[in-house]
């Protein structure tokens, strides 16, 4: 069975392709009596290069819960991407705040505080035995 064009193109921006995933046809568990018992409705994909999983059983018919699932599938392979993306944005600002030089204020702010801690220290001084 083809996929739809817009779940292909999800998948190709974040870098992923249909035959990386595992589709499977399951039979659904939980409440439904006999028909579900029967049938094989249940939907389980799984992306192997990422190991994420998807099992999707909350319509009766194959289809549809097979639409579903690649949909929540693409959801999820893009939140990670979006992390992903996010994460490395995070890391290079940190980096930047760190690395980045003093401002004045912050300047003179320190050497004030020297100024003080050196005076400070001026009063210590050797006892003196006389």
């Amino acid at each position: 069975m083809a996929l739809p064009t817009q779940i292909d193109e999800r998948l190709a921006a974040v870098g992923a392709r249909a035959d990386e995933v595992d589709e499977r046809f399951v039979r659904g568990s939980g409440p439904g009596g006999q028909k579900i018992n029967k049938t094989s409705s249940t939907v389980w994909l799984r992306h192997r290069p990422t190991g994420v999983e998807v099992r999707c059983q909350r319509e009766r018919s194959q289809t549809a819960n097979r639409e579903l699932a690649w949909r929540e599938l693409c959801a999820k392979l893009e939140d990670r991407r979006r992390a992903a993306v996010a994460a490395a944005r995070e890391k290079h600002e940190k980096q930047r705040r760190r690395t980045r030089p003093k401002t004045r204020g912050q300047k003179i702010r320190m050497i004030e505080s020297k100024v003080h801690r050196s005076k400070t220290k001026s009063h210590r001084g050797r006892v003196s035995h006389e």
